[in-house]
């Protein structure tokens, strides 16, 4: 099935839960801007999709203005002060569940802080929560994908510390499809939000109950990490293409690996969209973008290479490209990266253009819901390493490396594309697919969202190094991947391990395009 791509001349919000992109279309509706709407979205989102994200998570945003100047904001929580080797001394690796996974401070409210004040934003805080405050106190029903994730974490997450049963499980069970799921702590906790305003996250009576809580339930944070924490204002990565350039975040998030597949790509070409010298080659670049990122991405104060000096430099570039053979596939595999996401974009009519990607890491994070607050907490510390002198190592106040990267595209042409994905190693992935359809070969949008999609590692749910392809395809791309040597493996089409994208552009006469993935429970609300 051919789905159209939707388009609007006065906004548009695109998000992988309808609820979350109806709550930012009201609020571009009543004069707010795309930052406003992304933020009223975001919160809605931390309410009605959170196995994928939420405000005990961490956030990335890139942001383009009408006058051509494009912005970041880097809302990477850091790790406590008390997170340190010691605190491991029984352990090989960090949890991933549990207490000790709970190890970094929530960076997401911090950054819509940032993102408000950056962009000079008028709406009061009580009407860009209103929506997910409702959703949380009257309840929000369950949809088939996060009835599917509940019921696979269940087992991990049920007889944790905190309240992640009373809350996800409250009848014994995890929820259905078609439960109704209460919230009310978290409804009130983004009342006082509302009310006393977002730092109150960080410094004062509500991050008190938040220290609190987590003191409690045993993980190291405590309330001198979150009153030492701010997002930033940052820096974009920036890459020049053929006819375009390419914007993602800087480290500690893999937003170089994402610039990277495509500048490489396009130095290599492909004949035509979705044959085996676009997907193999695009792979291949890949192979390429992760072994460096592997190598030298992490928390930006211990690392020893620029990333922003790698895509400068055309001569190297030139040569990673020239490295991939256009017939052959490299050896594999690689250690996969995990985690899973939530990445919504927005657009309004005077011109701004938003990419935004939040998350708790793992589905419901850590699995520790903090009771006075209803928070869950992420896991996102539990991607460092305990040993070794990497820049991923394990230090108090250190960032980690993070799969999160919204990517943003500035036209030669004037048009603005914002997009991303959830789902660990396969964002940068799904992102070049996406952009190279659209942007290189022509497809509509939605098009290029809706076609069958391949990953090479792990992304949600699945745990192997092989090259994952949806069916859909032509048939003989199957075989011509695998007699490349490539270990490919079909996957159902449509698949949410694939990841649940999405994508605006902006034109530079104003009209707006979006597009939803049918793999996740989104949509594209118009203004």
């Amino acid at each position: 099935m051919i789905r159209a791509t939707p388009r609007s001349l006065r906004g548009m919000v695109s998000a992988p839960h309808h609820l979350a992109a109806q709550a930012g279309r009201d609020v571009l509706a009543e004069g707010g801007s795309a930052v406003e709407a992304a933020v009223a979205t975001a919160a809605c989102l931390a309410v009605v999709y959170p196995h994928m994200t939420g405000i005990g998570g961490d956030g990335f945003w890139l942001v383009a203005e009408p006058d051509g100047g494009t912005w970041a904001i880097d809302g990477c929580g850091a790790a406590a002060l008390a997170a340190d080797r010691e605190l491991y001394r029984d352990h090989q690796t960090i949890p991933w569940r549990g207490p000790l996974a709970a190890n970094t401070v929530a960076g997401t409210v911090a950054g819509w802080q940032a993102a408000l004040t950056q962009s000079g934003a008028t709406l009061s805080l009580d009407r860009l929560l209103r929506d997910a405050i409702h959703h949380a106190r009257t309840g929000v029903a369950v949809t088939a994908g996060g009835a599917q994730v509940a019921a696979a974490a269940s087992t991990a997450l049920r007889d944790l510390p905190g309240d992640y049963a009373r809350v996800f499980e409250p009848e014994g069970r995890p929820l259905a499809e078609g439960d109704i799921l209460r919230q009310p702590a978290l409804a009130t906790t983004l009342e006082r939000l509302a009310g006393e305003g977002l730092d109150g996250f960080y410094r004062g009576a509500l991050a008190q109950d938040i220290a609190a809580d987590l003191a409690t339930l045993g993980s190291p944070l405590a309330a001198v990490d979150l009153a030492a924490f701010a997002a930033r204002a940052v820096e974009p990565l920036a890459v020049d293409i053929t006819g375009a350039r390419l914007f993602n975040l800087p480290p500690p998030t893999q937003g170089v690996a994402a610039l990277l597949i495509l500048a490489l790509f396009d130095r290599l070409g492909a004949a035509t969209c979705d044959g085996f010298d676009h997907v193999h080659r695009l792979v291949e670049a890949t192979k390429q973008a992760f072994r460096w990122r592997d190598a030298h991405v992490g928390d930006p104060a211990t690392m020893t290479v620029d990333a922003q000096a790698l895509l400068d430099d055309r001569a190297v570039l030139d040569r990673m490209a020239g490295a991939i053979d256009p017939d052959r596939a490299a050896p594999w595999p690689h250690p996969p990266a995990l985690g899973d996401t939530t990445w919504f974009g927005a657009a309004d009519a005077r011109g701004q253009v938003v990419s935004c990607i939040q998350s708790t890491y793992f589905e419901f994070g850590s699995g520790i819901v903090l009771p006075r607050t209803g928070i869950t907490w992420q896991n996102r510390g539990c991607s460092f390493a305990l040993d070794g002198d990497g820049p991923n190592r394990l230090r108090p106040g250190a960032r980690p490396f993070h799969t999160l990267n919204p990517a943003l595209a500035r036209f030669e042409d004037g048009r603005v594309m914002a997009y991303g994905t959830m789902g660990g190693e396969g964002q940068p992935q799904t992102q070049a697919a996406i952009f190279t359809r659209h942007a290189v070969f022509g497809q509509p949008l939605q098009a290029a969202v809706d076609a069958p999609r391949w990953l090479l590692g792990r992304t949600w749910g699945e745990q192997s190094t092989t090259l994952k392809i949806e069916e859909g395809f032509d048939p003989a791309l199957y075989e011509q991947l695998r007699a490349a040597g490539h270990a490919v493996e079909t996957v159902p089409g449509w698949s949410s391990m694939m990841g649940h994208a999405g994508a605006i552009v902006r034109h530079p006469d104003g009209l707006i395009e979006g597009a939803t993935d049918p793999r996740s429970d989104g949509m594209v609300e118009t203004w």
